[in-house]
């Protein structure tokens, strides 16, 4: 086994993790403080990075957009960014012949600043390693067996049988994360009944940057668009909510039965569709983790909370984690002190915890709230959904929270250096 050591006072962190949060992390700091930081992401899938990632596509929010500008990657994707300039809600039976819309966000909105743009994952995870590559930043496609405070640092063993030294170890590395149950940090989650159905879908008909969201028994139906491309010309990814127990039966068939219950539950107004990509199917959970933080090591992303798709706002909610330990960590080490401190990490969690903490129950709520077919339950709703309609005022403020405007934000998310 060798050892790799950091020298006395030098500053290092490591990420346990290479998917996007914790890229963005690492390139935020490595372009604020190059070698006077040392970084090294690890993780064995980051070879294949972006290709883990095809067939995703995310809801980047406009403070997510800020941070990604501000590390040179926004302008990396070329046309890849299709801008939402507005969403329809509807609330209906799969067997409604109509689907009445409840609710519409965005129409008041300025027409060049939409609250939020559908980006597809892949594109996204291969300008952030390119990126990473240009800032120096070490790329290490290994995993982290292990990680232990030791003597005002964190000893690392890597998979491969190397040892390497940190100032702070980011544990980046998913909802099953091994360093967070290493350092004995509790876990509050449940599975939910439901499984999460992925697709990219062609359609003829332009969808003029409109997200539909269909609020069906079985859970939300999410039509959400993408820059143009396929054989039919325009292309939306679908983020389909179904009852877990019924998905073998719905995607057991060929693409020609999947693709039919598919349009049982698309808009009507986007004309002949085909199936592009997928579909996949991902169980759903709830998770939040206990502390975000432990000696020495930071949670981020998905090893820090989980919640329901039902708002798009996971890879959000990472990368705002990646900002605000991102603006932690600089600090520190530009007035000379500890990176892995315990007030840095104090700081961390301070400015994460009650985001997560307030998101997770929002979108626990709404899913429990939408996904059921309960008569009085859905009057109730149908006419809170009407009520918001007629209500401006409120309309911008669920848009505002949609965009990531509301509330403290870190420096990066406000588009500012660090």
């Amino acid at each position: 086994m060798t050892s790799s050591t950091a020298r006395p006072g030098a500053r290092s962190l490591l990420v346990a993790g290479g998917g996007i949060p914790g890229l963005a992390l690492a390139l935020a700091l490595g372009q604020a403080h190059g070698p006077a930081l040392r970084i090294t992401v690890c993780d064995p899938g980051l070879a294949a990075a972006a290709a883990r990632q095809r067939g995703r596509a995310y809801a980047v929010a406009a403070g997510a957009r800020r941070m990604l500008d501000r590390l040179g990657i926004w302008g990396r994707l070329a046309g890849a960014a299709q801008p939402i300039r507005d969403m329809a809600i509807s609330d209906s039976r799969l067997a409604d012949p109509v689907r009445p819309v409840f609710l519409t966000f965005g129409q008041d909105r300025e027409a060049d600043a939409p609250f939020a743009h559908m980006v597809e994952a892949e594109p996204l995870a291969e300008a952030l390693v390119s990126a990473a590559r240009e800032a120096e930043i070490a790329l290490d496609p290994v995993g982290v067996a292990r990680a232990r405070p030791e003597r005002g640092a964190m000893r690392v063993a890597l998979a491969d049988g190397r040892v390497l030294t940190a100032s702070l170890v980011v544990a980046a590395d998913g909802a099953r994360s091994r360093l967070r149950e290493a350092a004995g940090i509790g876990w509050v989650g449940w599975s939910y009944p439901q499984s999460g159905i992925v697709a990219t879908i062609g359609h003829a008909r332009d969808h003029e940057g409109r997200a539909w969201e269909h609020f069906l028994p079985g859970g939300p139906f999410a039509i959400l668009p993408l820059s143009a491309g396929g054989p039919l010309g325009h292309r939306s990814s679908i983020v389909w909510t179904e009852r877990a127990a019924e998905v073998p039966a719905l995607l057991g068939g060929g693409p020609e039965e999947v693709l039919a219950e598919i349009e049982r539950r698309f808009t009507l107004n986007l004309g002949e569709l085909a199936l592009l990509d997928g579909p996949s199917a991902h169980p759903l959970a709830f998770g939040l983790a206990r502390s975000f933080r432990a000696e020495r090591l930071a949670l981020l992303g998905d090893a820090a909370h989980v919640i329901h798709p039902i708002a798009g706002q996971g890879l959000n909610l990472g990368l705002a984690d990646a900002a605000a330990l991102a603006e932690a960590v600089s600090d520190a080490v530009r007035l000379g002190m500890d990176p892995g401190g315990e007030d840095v990490l104090r700081a961390y969690e301070r400015s994460r915890r009650f985001d997560a903490l307030a998101m997770a129950a929002a979108t626990d709520g709404l899913n429990r709230l939408f996904s059921n077919d309960v008569l009085p339950v859905r009057l109730i709703r149908d006419l809170g959904l009407g009520l918001v309609d007629r209500m401006p005022a409120l309309k911008r403020y669920f848009i505002g929270e949609a965009a990531g405007q509301r509330g403290a934000q870190p420096r990066l998310m406000r588009g500012e250096a660090l």
